[in-house]
């Protein structure tokens, strides 16, 4: 009789868990933090938006994937590491796919818990650059770009608008940078393209969120760099280009990274900000098939979770994107693990070190043309290294470069002498090739 009251209660505790929850009504959950409050709320709303949207339209146009639902809840964290941690603990439990923390901070931060929960972090374009060594940060995944890919694209870019790297030398360039590891992430990249081109780096740091930036800008006016790189987000963006505006310095001498320019960072400005310069990892617009399948399966029926005329602007479309890549890595895991089934966060991990999205996968998808195709492996998290320059005319953005690609003999020895650090420091043990087939 005890055996049997035993397994009883056992059995009960495993019917009313979150992962049993999850696989008795079949939903694929997708805990989403995000920021609507504060100073970065205008740069994080829309962001939150495409991810929100793009679920419904798996839902509501495919029934889900493969047949199972997918579900979400949002945690606000007003972009504070301490929230966004309070946010994960309160919402892994509920048999958590994976998680987006829309912050570097929150990434440092979860690097070293989501292991042991194994869970991954899709941190596309942010976080950690040294994460894209999936030998060592086997849970972390910087889709798409790093902050030293962005760092290394942008020197490759002013080299050649002075006609060659080599005409760099001499040059003054200020990174005017969010005092926080999001905006110190691209200094080691910088510092080692000063070594091999002679150009001179001035960092000038603005302490967050950067409303006040007068002290940083009489640095710019002072240094008259002959570029400024602005790794800036929120309002810290739109302030830059209005003191620079205020200053005299030319915004067309000025780039942003693909977190400075989207369009709450300009609108205010408008005129203003002409020729200012930023990177962008996606394109923007409604033409793209999936947003018009937006505009029709989910605005079109009354269930937009933000304005209409938001969809296919530059943030909401990068939600977008990494929302897409979530669900594309449940489908590629259920191809393995199971059609029909709810994966569990290993294996939504095995599916992000599989993706392989070409130009047909990505047509399939409504994709083409808002992403360049992408593909991972157990050791390269990132998955690609492409980016192109936007321009502001003063009313729109458009592309004004052709893509380029990161230099990869310079990031990969400071990827695996980074994550070589991390590991002695944390004691990980790198994975063997044995561990990236199971």
């Amino acid at each position: 009789m005890k055996t049997f009251i035993a397994c009883a209660a056992l059995a009960a505790l495993q019917l009313f868990s979150p992962v049993a929850q999850a696989e008795a009504a079949k939903e694929q959950f997708f805990p989403l933090l995000v920021y609507r409050t504060g100073p970065y709320s205008p740069n994080g709303t829309p962001w939150a938006n495409g991810k929100q949207d793009y679920i419904k339209l798996i839902n509501a146009r495919d029934g889900g994937i493969n047949g199972v639902k997918l579900s979400y809840e949002e945690c606000e964290t007003g972009y504070a590491t301490d929230k966004g941690v309070e946010c994960y603990e309160r919402l892994k439990g509920k048999g958590a796919s994976l998680f987006d923390p829309q912050a570097t901070g929150i990434t440092f931060a979860l690097t070293d818990k989501v292991p042991g929960d194994k869970i991954p972090l899709i941190t596309l374009g942010y976080g950690l650059s040294a994460s894209a060594d999936g030998g060592v940060f086997a849970w972390n995944f910087p889709l798409m770009g790093s902050y030293w890919t962005a760092a290394d694209v942008l020197i490759q870019h002013l080299g050649k608008k002075e006609g060659g790297l080599d005409k760099l030398k001499g040059k003054k360039i200020a990174l005017v940078y969010h005092d926080s590891p999001f905006g110190k992430e691209p200094i080691p990249l910088l510092d080692e393209r000063q070594k091999m081109h002679g150009f001179e780096l001035i960092k000038i740091p603005v302490t967050a969120p950067g409303v006040e930036q007068k002290s940083a800008w009489l640095q710019v006016r002072q240094a008259r760099p002959d570029y400024v790189l602005l790794w800036g987000w929120g309002v810290m963006n739109s302030t830059a280009l209005k003191e620079a505006q205020a200053t005299g310095y030319p915004r067309e001498k000025m780039y942003g990274v693909w977190w400075s320019g989207a369009e709450p960072d300009v609108k205010d400005v408008g005129e203003g900000a002409k020729g200012y310069n930023a990177l962008n990892l996606n394109t923007s617009g409604q033409s793209p098939k999936v947003i018009q399948d937006i505009l029709k399966y989910v605005h079109g029926k009354g269930q937009g979770t933000g304005p209409r005329d938001e969809v296919g602007s530059v943030l909401y479309t990068r939600g977008l994107v990494i929302q897409a890549l979530a669900v594309e890595a449940v489908r590629r895991a259920q191809e393995r693990f199971g059609k029909g089934k709810v994966m569990t966060g290993e294996q939504v991990r095995w599916g992000l070190e599989n993706l392989a999205l070409d130009d047909k996968k990505l047509g399939s998808l409504g994709l083409t043309g808002v992403i360049r195709p992408i593909s991972t492996s157990c050791t390269d998290h990132q998955g690609s290294t492409w980016v192109r320059v936007h321009t502001w005319d003063g009313k729109q953005w458009a592309f004004s470069s052709d893509w380029y690609q990161a230099d990869e003999q310079i990031l990969k020895p400071m990827v695996k002498a980074a994550a070589d650090k991390y590991a002695g420091e944390k004691k990980i043990t790198r994975r063997t090739p044995a561990e990236c087939q199971s």
